[in-house]
């Protein structure tokens, strides 16, 4: 059993602040949340300090892929790279997440499935991580984000995902997606900056596709996202039932009033356009990327922020893997977000209470509540009134087992 003592303490079931808390831990469980002066008599629990800190729920960041880590050309790495490679890659990225305060990950998309392998791995204990929840491969259309450009004599399959151009094999392809251990399905429902080729504000999966992917994936109680730049894919998404909207960097009026209406979430992943535009050209990032990150982020801010007036719930991801986007130093996107207009303790809200609902996770984690998991992170100072602080996390406990200390 641990006594963790709180200086300030933000469990995220609300926007409060609490002073002088501590939170009772027996095994992997919150057992109670009182102020010190009532918690009477300690001596049976290991007594953890942290009167000093900022004491919040573990992280969640729900858009990341494990399998690269910031590389100029991410996404073309994956084609010379083995799924055995890929595996203990996405392991390594994985640990540096859970050490930078991100308890639990969502990943949006891995090659060969080696994403349910490090998952299964840190869930048997094998390893340590952070909880995953994971997609497999992501699901695209012939020429769209996600498809190789290949020769086409190059046949031995497809890095990036499950190519598609129907409703039936958009079908098939959630069920293959599942079969092999996937929790969610991730579709591409528009073109993207990274993939040569193809224009992020053009839809490439229709209507009736994704509609026959995410009724899979209802029927069996799972969510779903989708990689959606332009409003014609974003709203033809929501339409079909989507959970989530990845990225949503160009979308209309019309798009974002069907987003609030159908309680469709957005996770904006700003830091991804932001660090692609900032490092640019010479830093080895191809110029047609560069180009339409510029394009994505011109419009972004302006979207996010009708998003936020008309009552849209917005999570918390990064895309994690782009260019020089790494693995560990994703905290950024907190500030990011406070400078399109979002109140700090929002941005904390959206990195663990509305992420945790949206992921459908909410039981277990996402507040710092009697019998919910003990993820739970510290920081030096108090993120509502400096944002940068939420790259230096001082103390990471995840399931009851601290990490950082």
């Amino acid at each position: 059993m641990k006594a963790i003592k709180c200086g300030m303490l933000f469990t995220a079931k609300d926007e409060t602040v609490q002073k002088d808390m501590v939170i009772l831990v027996k095994e992997n469980r919150i057992e109670k949340v009182l102020p010190v002066a009532e918690a009477g008599d300690l001596s049976d629990y290991e007594i953890i300090d942290l009167s000093d800190k900022f004491v919040m729920p573990g992280l969640i960041d729900s858009h990341v892929h494990v399998n690269m880590n910031g590389e100029p050309d991410s996404m073309g790495q994956m084609a010379y790279t083995t799924i055995g490679a890929l595996t203990l890659k996405s392991l390594k990225n994985a640990q540096d997440d859970l050490m930078a305060g991100f308890t639990t990950i969502r990943d949006e998309g891995a090659g060969g499935f080696s994403d349910v392998a490090v998952r299964d791995a840190i869930n048997s204990g094998l390893v340590f991580g952070p909880r995953m929840m994971v997609s497999g491969v992501s699901i695209g259309t012939t020429g769209g984000h996600g498809d190789t450009h290949y020769n086409p004599y190059i046949t031995d399959g497809n890095p990036f995902g499950k190519i598609i151009d129907s409703p039936d094999e958009a079908r098939k392809a959630a069920r293959y997606t599942l079969k092999y251990g996937a929790d969610q399905i991730k579709l591409m429902a528009t073109g993207g900056v990274m993939s040569f080729g193809d224009e992020p504000g053009a839809p490439d999966m229709t209507y009736e596709e994704m509609k026959a992917a995410i009724d899979v994936a209802k029927s069996r109680g799972r969510i779903s996202s989708a990689h959606a730049h332009g409003h014609e894919g974003i709203k033809a998404a929501i339409r079909a039932g989507i959970t989530s909207i990845e990225h949503g960097m160009i979308m209309d009026d019309e798009a974002i009033d069907m987003m609030a209406e159908y309680g469709t979430y957005l996770i904006p992943t700003i830091i991804a356009a932001n660090n692609i535009v900032q490092a640019g050209v010479s830093a080895g990032i191809a110029d047609w990327a560069v180009r339409k990150a510029e394009e994505v982020l011109s419009t972004h801010k302006d979207g996010f922020q009708k998003c936020m007036a008309k009552g849209v719930k917005i999570g918390f991801g990064t895309d994690a893997a782009t260019p020089y986007n790494k693995h560990g130093e994703q905290a950024r996107e907190f500030a990011l977000m406070n400078s399109f207009g979002m109140e700090p303790v929002k941005t904390l809200l959206a990195a663990t209470k509305v992420n945790s609902e949206m992921m459908q996770m909410n039981d277990s984690i996402g507040s710092i509540e009697e019998g919910k998991l003990a993820d739970i992170v510290a920081f030096g100072s108090n993120p509502i009134e400096d944002l940068t602080v939420m790259t230096k996390c001082e103390f990471i406990m995840k399931d009851g087992v601290v990490y950082k200390k």
